[in-house]
């Protein structure tokens, strides 16, 4: 697995969805998920240019952490229990799943400075993904405009795993459609501008779509375990 090759190949990639997009590359955040992989190549993959880690589980973010610590910028994309808060939060840079008032009240609670969140979103209504269904977002984005310590940049989903392309690309395109109506409320702790959407099998859609973070793992990083 050559990581640094992978990263060239997905930016060139990128590069070209956004021209047909009309878009900037630079508006397009790449980063590797490294849950399957081991310190060694999440290294590989920083030593790539790939700045950005993003881990799903608190062990296994802890235990890159200890060895990468702030070479990184570090995502928590994965479902975080209320519980485990206080490991992890004041580590990250971003969350990605924010799905729930307790969760977000924890953060509140043992967060030293302020978060920059992604809430999760199901938006293709799958029973087994986390995430809130669209209608009950905006309400739930409203409930957090008092809290000091998070900050909502933007929307987060996982589209499902098919091969029909204009599904996914609807999928997409009403994540960005609900995040316009968020960004439209001029609401001080949600100015909402960042799009977390996209993955190894769909990520071109996804930027295409206006995508500013995609969360790529197998094709860049592999699977180790």
């Amino acid at each position: 697995m050559n990581v640094a090759q992978n990263a060239a190949h997905i930016h060139s990639k990128i590069k070209a969805a956004c021209e047909r997009a009309n878009r900037n590359i630079d508006e397009v955040k790449l980063v590797a998920v490294t849950k399957y992989v081991s310190k060694e190549t999440a290294q590989k993959a920083l030593d790539a240019g790939v700045v950005h880690l993003g881990e799903n589980r608190n062990e296994g973010f802890l235990d890159k952490y200890e060895m990468l610590g702030e070479e990184a910028v570090w995502h928590f994309i994965g479902s975080l229990q209320t519980r485990k808060v206080r490991d992890v939060i004041n580590k990250i840079d971003y969350l990605h799943s924010l799905d729930r008032l307790s969760l977000a009240k924890e953060i509140e609670k043992r967060a030293e400075h302020p978060l920059k969140c992604f809430i999760q979103v199901n938006v293709s209504n799958e029973e087994t993904k986390h995430g809130l269904k669209k209608e009950e977002v905006i309400p739930f984005v409203q409930k957090l405009s008092d809290f000091q310590k998070i900050e909502v940049i933007g929307l987060m989903t996982m589209a499902p795993h098919i091969e029909d392309q204009e599904k996914l690309r609807h999928y997409f395109y009403e994540l960005r459609l609900l995040k316009e109506k968020i960004t439209a409320l001029n609401l001080p702790s949600a100015p909402c501008t960042e799009l977390s959407m996209g993955m190894s099998n769909d990520y071109e859609i996804a930027v295409e779509e206006g995508a500013t973070f995609v969360r790529i793992g197998t094709s860049l990083v592999g699977k180790e375990f």
